[in-house]
């Protein structure tokens, strides 16, 4: 199982939101790149890159700050927020991110998501937010009627990489992740489920762990990395072990 340590990235600094709300956020550094490169250092495989003004504007806003990382570490990086649009994606795989999130487009577009599968096999990640089970969109100000399991039901055949389930109630509140409900998708569709939101203890790392039977591929980790809850190097010898 994969650890994704996460930067997400707002007005250029790497920070981390309590459930989605972007008037809750807490700065952690305010140079992303050193942030990456500490992340590198400890022996992370990937990074979870977020464009967190991205996601509500619809366009990338946060561009010089992943640069900056691409330039600054090795590790490939997958990225999310604001990828809407065949030209977006096609930039950002150019630029060396190794694989894109595609969120909201998800659900509006799904037969864009689709044609992205085709176009650039490995490299879409299909992001899945959800609030009481019903998936979010546009950096999760709105709530639509559609199901996590109906939405990643939708990519089944589509030759998606993997799927980022994240329970934004969980979000930055470091009460564990939602380890059932991400076990259940992961059971329901034959995609690799990266589970996101809640993961605050090695602990959670080990029950999402146990859960790998059932398709859970990874883990995405951020403020319990950045607090020193979680220690990088020994939460990744845990889920490699």
């Amino acid at each position: 199982m994969i650890l994704f340590p996460a930067i997400d990235l707002k007005d250029g600094a790497c920070v981390r939101l309590l459930r989605g709300a972007m008037e809750h956020a807490t700065v952690f550094n305010t140079d992303p790149a050193a942030q990456a490169a500490v992340f590198e250092a400890a022996g992370c495989r990937w990074l979870h890159l977020v464009d967190l003004d991205g996601a509500f504007a619809g366009q990338s806003k946060n561009g010089a700050a992943v640069q900056a990382i691409l330039k600054r570490v090795k590790v490939p990086a997958q990225l999310g927020g604001g990828i809407r649009t065949a030209e977006h994606i096609r930039t950002w795989l150019e630029a060396g991110i190794a694989r894109v999130i595609l969120g909201t487009v998800a659900l509006r577009d799904p037969a864009l998501v689709k044609q992205a599968c085709k176009d650039w096999p490995g490299r879409i990640v299909v992001g899945i937010d959800a609030r009481d089970g019903r998936v979010a969109v546009e950096g999760w100000a709105e709530t639509s009627d559609v199901t996590a399991l109906d939405l990643a039901r939708r990519f089944v055949d589509a030759g998606v990489a993997a799927i980022v389930y994240t329970d934004i109630d969980r979000d930055g509140a470091m009460q564990g992740p939602n380890v059932d409900a991400t076990a259940a998708l992961a059971r329901a569709v034959p995609i690799p489920i990266i589970a996101s939101g809640g993961v605050s203890s090695l602990a959670d790392l080990a029950a999402l762990k146990a859960r790998a039977a059932d398709g859970i591929a990874g883990a995405i980790s951020g403020r319990a990395l950045y607090d020193g809850r979680i220690d990088l190097a020994e939460a990744i010898r845990l889920l490699e072990a």
